[in-house]
């Protein structure tokens, strides 16, 4: 069975959402990754019961299918980037991200979402990591229940960062041995930047396990999304990998700092994808 290619929506950032829609379904992207956020869906204003069921009619009208992305920078507060988390020392903090994680997954379940993706989040200077630990697990524990209430698995996206509680896929899977239901999140750039796997190996290693696969071209030790191409990424072998493992759901395009030129970065970036099976398939 063929890959099937989403963009995500955090690489659109300048184009209205029904312009961003239009954009990769005429790009021939077989769906989209929603990064829920002010400029998309906001999960946390009223109305956005309303504002999905549209979103759902135009997704079904275009025959695009969906994977949840809930990786928003200032979309729980303005003034502090990806805060609160589920890490965070104040229990309204916790609340407030548990909060957006089951929103982003009653806004999934109603969009027929193929997975949901959520990190651990990243630790403020003074906080305990033996808390910190016990505060993940608890939340973790709410969102995969929350995720089985409503038929949308959770996947958790290890993040690079030193001061993130899940930052490798090594941590992953030990809080996985925990939560036999946590699917993983697995950001190929990122494993390039960890350099803790070479990352069609980590395809081929995570393999069920994987719930959603996010797809750039990154420098080694580099945490910057890169075009295909500008990297040192084998995307070649990434993409093999995941047709060996017979990877059914969307493998998510994210190029977040390209949307200045998303007009071209989508389209191009399919091409290249396209261009390089073609390439495979003839060698």
């Amino acid at each position: 069975m063929a890959l099937r290619f989403a963009y995500n929506t955090n690489g659109t950032v300048h184009h209205r959402m029904e312009d961003a829609v239009a954009l990769i379904a005429d790009s021939f992207y077989d769906g989209i990754a929603l990064t829920l956020d002010h400029h998309v869906l906001d999960p946390m204003n009223e109305g956005w019961q309303q504002r999905t069921e549209t979103l759902a009619r135009t997704l079904s009208g275009r025959n695009l299918g969906v994977v949840i992305e809930s990786g928003a920078r200032f979309v729980l507060d303005p003034r502090d980037r990806h805060q609160p988390t589920l890490v965070s020392a104040a229990p309204e903090g916790r609340a407030l991200r548990l909060e957006y994680l089951r929103r982003c997954l009653d806004i999934g379940a109603m969009l027929g979402a193929e997975v949901m993706s959520f990190w651990a989040g990243a630790l403020k200077p003074g906080v305990p990591v033996a808390d910190a630990r016990i505060w993940l697990d608890e939340g973790v524990e709410q969102v995969l229940a929350h995720a089985e209430r409503v038929g949308v698995p959770a996947a958790m996206e290890p993040e690079p960062e030193v001061e993130v509680v899940v930052r490798n896929v090594d941590q992953y899977a030990a809080l996985q041995k925990r939560f036999p239901s946590l699917e993983l999140a697995l950001d190929l750039g990122h494993v390039m930047v960890t350099q803790e796997r070479v990352p069609e190996e980590a395809i081929l290693e995570f393999d069920r396990r994987i719930g959603s696969v996010s797809l750039e071209d990154m420098k080694r030790g580099v945490h910057q999304h890169l075009a295909f191409g500008d990297g040192d990424m084998n995307i070649p072998a990434c993409l093999d990998a995941l047709e060996q493992i017979d990877f059914r759901r969307l493998v998510c395009v994210e190029l977040s700092s390209d949307s200045g030129r998303a007009d071209t970065m989508v389209p191009h970036a399919l091409e290249w994808i396209r261009a390089c099976r073609r390439a495979r398939a003839a060698a």
